[in-house]
């Protein structure tokens, strides 16, 4: 088979999959090995070596049954770097760059880069090792309920050359990280998919672990045991920062307003206008 006839096929194959059928063609042909996107240009004529066109048909395979391209390769990008991902976490959202920009951007802006910050619920590490990577002065914990998963984010963590740097914790929510508290920021990308509305197969998304997913009749059931805790968890001048849904979002809005009274609490849009996360900036004491 040559690099053509390989796009081809697969092409075909995948189209029905996510509607991106040749990007995913390329994208699995390169990750097989041994031929790159230029090759694939110059050379469509070119023989596949016989291991590649086997590596290659696995790949499709798998991609179209409908797992996610993600857990194909067993990598995902994210803010620029890359994360081992498998079925044991989700795969990391391009929306949710946005919360570990706001994370940086105000740790910078009141001069904690040094300081502390907390990941609730850290899956993949990606956002946890994001946050150390950007600002190596900074003391990362982060949590999760899942030992499989920690031990994905401890891998991420080393692959990121960030393992020193973060802290990873079992325990159910923010129980693990109140000995640490309080926290210059702390992030939250809980489980917010309400379960009636969680994806069953052949959708892609079924693939993802449901405990990452599913948050209960309306999707806020962790956050409405999460949120009443927040102001032990944030210092004075800090930030949280939480990611719901644009259907959610509001509501948990009013739940972040009632439990910091005090606090400056505003919703933002994620790169697509839609509503998406929660923000408290806490109050500096009166002096």
């Amino acid at each position: 088979m040559t690099i053509g006839e390989a796009l081809r096929d697969g092409s075909v194959r995948l189209e029905p999959v996510g509607g991106s059928g040749r990007l995913d063609a390329v994208f699995l042909l390169a990750h097989a090995g041994g031929v790159s996107r230029a090759e694939m240009i110059a050379h469509r004529e070119r023989e596949l070596d016989a291991d590649v066109g086997a590596r290659f048909e696995t790949l499709v395979a798998r991609r179209e049954r409908g797992e996610p391209l993600a857990y194909v390769t067993g990598e995902a990008g994210f803010c620029a770097r890359m994360f081992e991902v498998d079925p044991r976490v989700l795969v990391p959202r391009p929306e949710t760059e946005l919360l570990v920009e706001w994370a940086v951007r105000h740790l910078r802006a009141i001069g904690r880069e040094n300081g502390s910050a907390a990941d609730v619920g850290t899956g993949s590490g990606a956002i946890a090792v994001t946050l150390a990577a950007e600002l190596p002065e900074l003391s990362v914990y982060a949590s999760d309920i899942s030992q499989d998963a920690l031990a994905l984010a401890r891998r991420n963590a080393a692959r990121n050359e960030v393992f020193q740097h973060v802290t990873f914790l079992h325990g159910d929510l923010a129980a693990p990280l109140l000995p640490y508290a309080p926290f210059d920021c702390l992030v939250a990308n809980l489980p917010y998919v309400p379960s009636a509305e969680c994806a069953a197969a052949p959708d892609p998304v079924s693939f993802e672990p449901l405990l990452a997913r599913d948050g209960g009749g309306d999707g806020l059931a962790l956050y409405r045991r999460f949120v009443p805790g927040l102001a032990r968890l944030v210092a004075p001048r800090g930030i949280a920062i939480l990611e719901a849904s644009p259907a959610n979002a509001p509501a948990l809005e009013t739940l972040v307003r009632e439990a910091l009274p005090q606090a400056g609490v505003e919703m933002i849009r994620d790169y697509a206008e839609l509503d998406r996360f929660v923000i408290a900036l806490i109050a500096a004491p009166l002096r």
